[in-house]
């Protein structure tokens, strides 16, 4: 009898799961239904007339932004600007930004760019583009109303910690060329790297100028800047972290599919020979920045100074569309080798210390952090 019930409730089982899949897809197809008429409503009723492909545009972003504020739609113009990104030289401000309760927030600007220079700093939020309020507005439409001629000024209203009053900072466009790497010899026995960015040959960068920093005889050690590094390419941040690692887990990342699901490892060698090391992070530092202090951090190799890092500990992909533009859309986590994720939260440094001043070049005298960490490292 029992054996005769249990190929029944098998199939009832079906049945149902069969039901709630059909409902769900019918409830999916009330939903685009509805879309349709509101959008119809909108074309012949709305008091202006509207540009319906645009509206569309929209619509899609607003799907993309509830997600979360990295995923978003580029439009076939903002794809193709975006490519020249990572290669080192584009067109703008300076500034890596994300979208964060309806106005633009600057994650972080880049050194020696008209953003910077101006005084524009992370976790500044961006409320007006020269007469234009950005609240209701899409993360890639704020960014086109940035973008423009080389050489023309804007104006950005912004709101800052601290501050009672928005100020109004004005800006010249520029090309960017980006210059990701920047090395000295601080006390002639301090290798100083500083790393604005992580674009397509910046490992390579680096690892030429270790090499040549330990020919000098006297270097005893190290800093990292990763100060307002808004992050760039995982396989960099991977690349660096190897540099100053002999082994162990570097980064992982934990998807919806579990197939997905990676973990990167460092190679035997660590090219600065086990020298003591200080990774300078703040607010500004995000994304592979995070990915390399982290790891240093929980291997113990190096000491972590300066401010909590911002804590984008997500992975986006971009996707190419027919139209040719593209969606970014986050894929997946970022996992530390403690098993801790950076997302939200960021990397908290071993030795807190407030910086002093936006000015990130060899100013020891004004630099709280850089001081400190030199002091540190001679004892």
């Amino acid at each position: 009898m029992i054996k005769k019930k249990f190929p029944l409730l098998l199939v009832l089982i079906f049945i149902s799961f069969i039901q709630i899949v059909c409902s769900a897809e019918k409830e999916i197809y009330k939903k685009i239904d509805l879309f349709g008429e509101v959008l119809e409503k909108i074309n012949n009723e709305y008091v202006d007339e509207i540009n319906q492909s645009e509206s569309m545009d929209s619509a899609i972003n607003g799907l993309l932004q509830s997600l979360d504020p990295y995923s978003t739609y580029m439009s076939p113009e903002i794809f193709d600007e975006m490519q020249t990104e990572t290669s080192g030289e584009f067109g703008g401000l300076g500034i890596e930004v994300t979208m964060e309760s309806g106005v633009v927030k600057v994650i972080s600007p880049i050194d020696d760019t008209p953003a910077s220079r101006a005084g524009i700093k992370a976790g500044d939020y961006i409320v007006k583009i020269n007469d234009n309020q950005v609240q209701g507005k899409t993360l890639s439409e704020a960014v086109e109303l940035m973008r423009g001629p080389v050489g023309s000024s804007i104006e950005l209203t912004v709101r800052r910690r601290g501050e009672k009053k928005a100020l109004n900072i004005k800006i010249i466009r520029e090309i960017i060329e980006i210059q990701s790497v920047k090395v000295d010899l601080l006390e002639k026995n301090i290798g100083y790297i500083r790393l604005t960015s992580f674009n397509e040959n910046s490992a390579e960068q680096i690892e030429k100028k270790i090499k040549k920093l330990e020919e000098n005889k006297d270097l005893k050690s190290y800093i990292l800047d990763l100060r307002n590094n808004p992050g760039g390419l995982l396989s960099q941040a991977i690349k660096i972290s190897d540099f100053f690692l002999d082994n162990g887990e570097i980064v992982s990342t934990k998807s919806r599919k579990a197939s997905e699901n990676r973990k990167w490892f460092a190679k035997k060698g660590d090219l600065t020979n086990g020298k003591t090391l200080i990774v300078l992070i703040n607010y500004g530092s995000a994304s592979a920045s995070e990915i390399v202090a982290g790891a240093l951090k929980d291997h113990k190799r190096a000491i972590i100074l300066g401010e909590n890092s911002y804590g984008k500990g997500s992975v986006q992909s971009i996707i190419p569309l027919k139209n040719k533009g593209a969606i970014r859309l986050t894929v997946a986590k970022y996992y530390l080798p403690s098993g801790k994720s950076i997302s939200e939260v960021g990397v908290s440094p071993d030795i807190e210390i407030d910086e002093k001043t936006d000015d990130f070049k060899i100013k020891t005298e004004t630099d709280n952090q850089l001081n400190y960490a030199i002091k540190l490292l001679n004892g």
